[in-house]
């Protein structure tokens, strides 16, 4: 069998090294996506072969659609084949949801474009090679999307309409490509260094008590990738929190 492949955005760090290292684990050839993190990118690409499959660190702004076709281009120049695509690349800006004028147009557009338009950039490009290969896309959003709560009104706007986006997507890509996508509560990456009483007051009101981890996460994308009967559906991943 051919081997099956992963691209992961935002694929260096937190939830993206652990999807990674899951796929990996499962038998699959990796591609991380990075940003700005080159050097984590290949540490986590480094980790994956070191599992015995192929991997390829590349570097692509999600909000580019350039630079994520030119990406798309590299991993089927590479590999030749596109099996599943997660949508993990995402950014954040703490601005107190009271404070509006803190909001600027420009802490909006940045986060939509990465968010929103960085994920149908990529959903858009990698659509025909996940047709062929009859795959799955899995997006990580956020329960941010789904109570309005989170790090700036921008931020949760944007998650929605992640939500949104992946049930479209599930629509328009079937019956050939499942697209599923996973919303997780707080998790223990670097987005949430510094925060600590944030963290704890949350997971004290969690029914699991605790907050979730990278790998709790990319466990569920794994298996929404691999299950063969289900698409459009938003699996929250917060320990119960939002009941």
């Amino acid at each position: 069998m051919t081997q099956r492949i992963a691209l992961i955005t935002g694929g260096g760090t937190g939830i993206g090294r652990a999807c990674a290292l899951a796929f990996a684990r499962r038998g699959m050839g990796v591609v991380v996506n990075y940003s700005r993190s080159q050097a984590e990118a290949e540490a986590t690409a480094e980790e994956v072969r070191a599992l015995g499959v192929p991997a390829l660190a590349v570097r692509a702004d999600v909000a580019d659609d350039r630079q994520v076709r030119e990406m798309v281009g590299t991993v089927l120049d590479r590999f030749g084949r596109l099996d599943v695509l997660v949508n993990n690349a995402g950014t954040t800006d703490y601005v107190d949801h009271a404070d509006l004028e803190g909001l600027t147009d420009e802490r909006w557009d940045r986060v939509w474009d990465v968010n929103v338009k960085g994920l149908f950039h990529c959903a858009r490009a990698a659509a025909d090679a996940l047709k062929e290969a009859r795959g799955a896309m899995v997006n990580v959003l956020s329960v941010a999307g789904l109570t309005g709560l989170g790090s700036s009104i921008a931020y949760a706007a944007s998650k929605a309409a992640g939500i949104s986006v992946t049930k479209s997507l599930a629509r328009v890509l079937a019956p050939q490509v499942r697209v599923n996508g996973v919303a997780p509560g707080i998790v223990m990456t670097r987005w949430v260094m510094g925060h600590d009483d944030h963290v704890q007051r949350l997971a004290a009101d969690t029914p699991l008590q605790r907050a979730a981890t990278p790998e709790d996460v990319a466990e569920v994308v794994v298996a929404l990738a691999e299950a063969r009967f289900v698409t459009g559906e938003i699996v929250k991943v917060d320990g119960g929190r939002f009941l």
